[in-house]
């Protein structure tokens, strides 16, 4: 759809990334969780755009309606992070969680990414079912790759083999 744009996170765009992840963990999921216990959204440039990594917004109408941030943990494997869409703008029609997905895979094929390893609460049912349909496969915690960054909320994770 053309009413929503995907493009790369620049500095400008920092208050309202904060602002609508914050919205969605704290209200929709009732998760309690603070801006200081997610320190890596106060410096997106320096730990999601560095080696392969990157970090995207979905925009409609000028405001973020979406994110997803790749991070670069070497031996080119990465930690899909922060994947949220706004309730109004989620769904098929929409599409914009599949179209940040699809942004995230081209990325990562073509900065020669391998795998890329998420983790999520038991509580993202849609999620759940959201990556399985996308290529990605459940996998014990034993299997992450010792650079993965663990998220305390973190119990299930999954793992999408490039190529």
């Amino acid at each position: 759809m053309a009413d929503v744009e995907i493009r790369t996170f620049t500095a400008d765009d920092a208050d309202a990334v904060l602002s609508v992840i914050l919205s969605i963990q704290r209200e929709e999921f009732g998760i309690d969780i603070t801006v200081d216990a997610q320190p890596d959204l106060r410096v997106i440039p320096d730990f999601y755009q560095s080696g392969k990594g990157q970090f995207w917004v979905a925009v409609k109408d000028d405001a973020i309606v979406g994110t997803v941030g790749l991070k670069d943990i070497g031996n080119n494997q990465a930690a899909l992070r922060k994947m949220f869409v706004s309730a109004e703008v989620r769904g098929h029609e929409h599409r914009v969680a599949a179209r940040l997905l699809d942004r995230l895979f081209a990325h990562a094929r073509d900065a020669g990414l391998t795998d890329i390893f998420l983790g999520t609460t038991d509580k993202f049912v849609a999620a759940h079912r959201f990556y399985e349909k996308n290529g990605f496969t459940e996998i014990a915690k034993s299997a992450l790759p010792r650079a993965f960054p663990l998220m305390a909320v973190d119990s299930k994770f999954y793992r999408y083999k490039i190529g």
